[in-house]
Formats: C-alpha cells, structure tokens, sequence
C-alpha cells in the first residue's frame, strides 16, 4: 500500500507543476493546436499535456515499486511506454500520418507480445472457445491493443473527457489488483490515474492544455496492458474471482472501444479510410444536442460506470450472453441519442436568425428611444 500512496502522490505533484510551465513554453514556441472548421475550440491551444502526464507516471512507477514486486516484462512495459513518447511528441509538434502512427502503435503492440509475453492464451468461453493457441493469441492480442490505443486517441475530442475515462477505467482496474495483492499491477493503474489527474486540473473546460497523442496512445496502451492482464488472472484470483473475465474487461473498456469500432466500421462501409475525419462519434452527437463540453464529459463517464455496473450483475449469464447485451445497449443508446439529436446547420442557422432578430429588436428600440 506504502508503494501504491508514494507512486500516486509523487505522480500527481510532478504533474500538477509541470503543467503550467509546460503551457508557458508551448505558448511561447507556438506549440500549440490551431483551430479551424473541424474543431470544436475556438483558440490555440497547447497539445503537450502528454509530456506532462509522461514524465510523471514514469517517474512515479519508477522510484515507486520495489525490486520484489517487479514482474515478467516490466522492462518492457517501459521500452514500451517510451516507443509512444517519441512518436507521440512528434505527431504532437510535427503531425504524423495515420499510416505511420499505426506502425508505432504496432510496434508497441510487438514489444507487448514478443517481449512482455502479454497475451490473450483464452476466450473464457466467448463464443463457445476457450484456449486458443499461441499464434491466434498473438494476432488476437495485436488486434486488442492496436484498437484500445485508437480508442482513447479518438474519444479525445471534448474537454476532459479522454482523461476522465482514462481515470475511471484505470482506478478500476486498479481496485481490483488491489484487493488480490497485486501489487505492481495496482501501482501501475493507480499511478498513471493520478497522472491523469493532475492533467485534468488544467483540461476541464475551458481547457488550457490537450493531452495530444502521447498523452491519449499511452492512456490507452496502459488500459490495454492492464485488461490483458485482468482477462488473464481474473478468472483465478483468491478474491472476487470473474469467470467470465472477458466481459468484465469489455464492459469497464466498453465506451470507447465500441465508439472506435462503430466509426471505424461506418467508414469503411462507405469507402473512406478508417483514420478519415467526421462528426460520428458518441460525443459529437452530444453536442449536437446542444449539452456543453463538462455536460458531455460528464454524461459519458457516467455511462461508463453504468456499464461496468450493469456487466458485474450480468456475470452469472456467461460470457457470450454479457458481451451481447452490452452491444445491444449500447448501440440502442447510441441510435436514440443520434436520431434526438439537434442538426448542426439548422443549430447553427437558428442562431443567426436569432442574432438577427436581436439586433432588429435593438435598433428598433434605439429609434424609439432617440424620439
């Protein structure tokens, strides 16, 4: 417990003073994401918070756990994180295309595999399968956290709502390594939640500073090191054993991976890249009803626990039964918020006519006045 308190709290002080300096020099270098029409923000702001929640995870991980709590592969969970840092601050000072973001994402996903040995060695029953053989792992492994990572790089496009995801999914994670005695597993989760949390302070809206691909590729490679994990241990933990492992992993992740995937899968039906921008995701439709960035963030991550909630107490129905209906929920809340939802142009075309009408009530008043 000593190690998870000191990972936590060296991690969240490290960040919480980094930040501001940080949005300094970003300002004054100009290191910052200029907006234009497919942005929701209006003003430049700084996309180096990654840097910030970087340096402070790594720092609180390191000098955080001791050498007899160490596990297979912690070195290159490091190797790994440190991959997403160059490639990540690149893409967030110099833009990197899709094509080569997803070759570094696949070569974390490499070190992962090959030289972590994380890997998915069963279903737990999904679809009738339970072991799978070392090569159907690898592949499925390699598709698990490719997609994570794209998931919580995608859902980054509202004020805060990245890094509350991060957080909950995270802590969640990390209560449950916690209770089994976990104890490198938890410090992890815990560490990089209080990363994230000292982010947050400056990215609540307005923000002062985004979390950038580093910051939104490393929330999600260390939520897919940590649901690899859990799918693996869960089913044979000493406390709160979860049979149907898989679900429960599914159900705390289910938001943005689900989001990704519908997206991802509505553009390439209709002949476009996978990586090609548009309006489609959960939290567009949200502002399309006009709810403000706090109102979307805040919606969201109130779905997301109501998931994980609605996913324990489906536990008992088997794996296949629980990942079915929370696909049936979900794209069901999904159709009905997508067909209430306010249109854009006739939002946008409302407020100039209601601009107009003030003006037109103003100058009419002036004239009164004036005679």
């Amino acid at each position: 417990m000593e190690q998870i308190i000191f990972g936590v709290v060296l991690a969240f002080a490290i960040g919480f003073y980094a930040i501001p300096v940080i949005i300094t020099v970003a300002n004054q270098k100009k290191l910052y994401d200029v907006p234009d029409e497919r942005k929701i923000h209006s003003n430049p702001v700084p996309t180096l918070g990654g840097l910030a929640i970087f340096v402070s995870f790594m720092t609180g991980i390191l000098l955080a756990i001791n050498t007899n709590t160490l596990v297979q592969g912690y070195q290159y969970y490091i190797a790994s994180f440190m991959v997403i840092f160059f490639f990540g601050i690149k893409d967030d000072i110099l833009v990197l295309s899709p094509i080569k973001k997803v070759v570094g994402q696949i070569i974390v996903a490499c070190i992962l595999i090959f030289k972590a040995k994380l890997i998915i060695s069963s279903m737990h029953g999904f679809l009738g399968i339970h072991a799978i053989n070392y090569t159907s792992g690898c592949f499925l492994t390699l598709f698990t956290i490719v997609v994570i990572m794209n998931a919580y790089n995608l859902i980054d496009g509202v004020d805060g709502l990245a890094g509350t995801i991060s957080v909950i999914t995270t802590s969640a994670f990390g209560i449950f390594f916690l209770i089994n005695n976990d104890i490198f597993y938890s410090v992890l989760a815990f560490t990089f939640a209080a990363s994230v949390l000292s982010f947050l302070i400056y990215n609540y809206s307005p923000a002062k500073i985004f979390m950038g691909d580093t910051g939104a590729i490393l929330s999600g490679a260390v939520n897919a090191i940590l649901v690899i994990h859990f799918i693996n241990s869960a089913s044979d933990a000493p406390v709160l054993p979860l049979k149907a492992a898989p679900a429960m992993g599914f159900g705390i992740l289910l938001i943005p991976l689900l989001d990704t995937l519908r997206v991802f899968s509505l553009r390439m039906i209709r002949g476009r890249s996978p990586f090609y921008p548009d309006r489609n995701h959960f939290h567009h439709f949200l502002l399309d009803r006009g709810c403000t960035h706090t109102q979307v963030t805040l919606i969201i991550a109130a779905s997301s626990i109501a998931f994980m909630v609605l996913t324990y107490f489906l536990l008992p129905i088997g794996v296949t039964w629980i990942i079915l209906t929370q696909i049936i929920v979900f794209f069901t809340s999904i159709y009905i918020i997508y067909l209430t939802r306010t249109n854009k142009n006739s939002l946008a075309k409302m407020r100039v006519i209601k601009s107009d009408f003030d003006n037109e009530s103003d100058n009419k008043i002036k004239t009164f006045i004036s005679k």
